[in-house]
């Protein structure tokens, strides 16, 4: 069975944006370093398709001193909206990049080296993510690490799929009209909220950083 950890980088009051959109940086170096750190434990990285193109991250694992394997990058693309010029498809032929998609693969990606993995809809034209999971296993890509964005983060908590989650939380808050590190789940009643164990509190220079598993 695939592993799910989901990694968020938010405010006191768990925004990961302000309402422009400005993100960078809310947490500090110690913990930005820490999620490469973490990146590395993975066999792949995931975002969905608007953090990729807000962002163009390259989604790497970039340490002093760090020549260990690369994390797979994946991206939730329905549409294969990303860009042949984005930094993840300039480097698709050195490092393992998947776009996850509901439509038949586009040429110009393929070309680049990037895999294109086709799953069913699930309303929206959004991919099914149980299906996305186990599509990304099938490709021996079994720990996966679930960086964004909101909308992201959301979808794979209210689909029951986040085993473990990794927060770093920075000493601001930003208020209701930033936007928010997980989006909309659906709850009527707390009973129905995803509940989580803390296992772990470490202060990371001016940050918090929190470690759950699923309870």
């Amino acid at each position: 069975m695939a592993h799910v950890t989901l990694k968020l980088a938010t405010s006191m009051d768990g925004r990961i944006a302000t309402a422009a959109g400005e993100s960078r940086w809310i947490t500090g170096e110690e913990a930005r370093e820490q999620a490469h750190r973490l990146r590395a434990e993975h066999d792949a990285v995931l975002v969905g398709v608007e953090t990729a193109l807000a962002d163009d991250p390259e989604l790497t694992v970039r340490l002093a001193g760090y020549n260990g394997p690369q994390p797979a990058r994946v991206v939730l693309d329905s549409r294969q909206r990303l860009s042949p010029k984005s930094k993840l498809v300039a480097s698709a032929r050195e490092i393992p990049t998947y776009v996850v998609a509901t439509t038949p693969p586009e040429p110009v990606l393929i070309e680049a080296g990037v895999r294109v993995l086709s799953v069913r809809a699930l309303g929206e034209d959004r991919p099914e993510l149980k299906t996305v999971v186990q599509a990304l296993e099938a490709e021996g890509l079994s720990r996966i690490f679930v960086e964004g964005g909101g909308q992201v983060a959301g979808s794979f908590l209210r689909c029951g799929l986040v085993d473990a989650i990794e927060w770093f939380r920075a000493p601001m808050l930003i208020g209701g009209e930033g936007r928010p590190g997980v989006g909309a789940l659906a709850i009527a009643a707390l009973a129905d909220a995803p509940h989580f164990r803390r296992v772990a509190v470490r202060e990371l220079g001016p940050d918090l950083w929190e470690r759950y598993e699923k309870a």
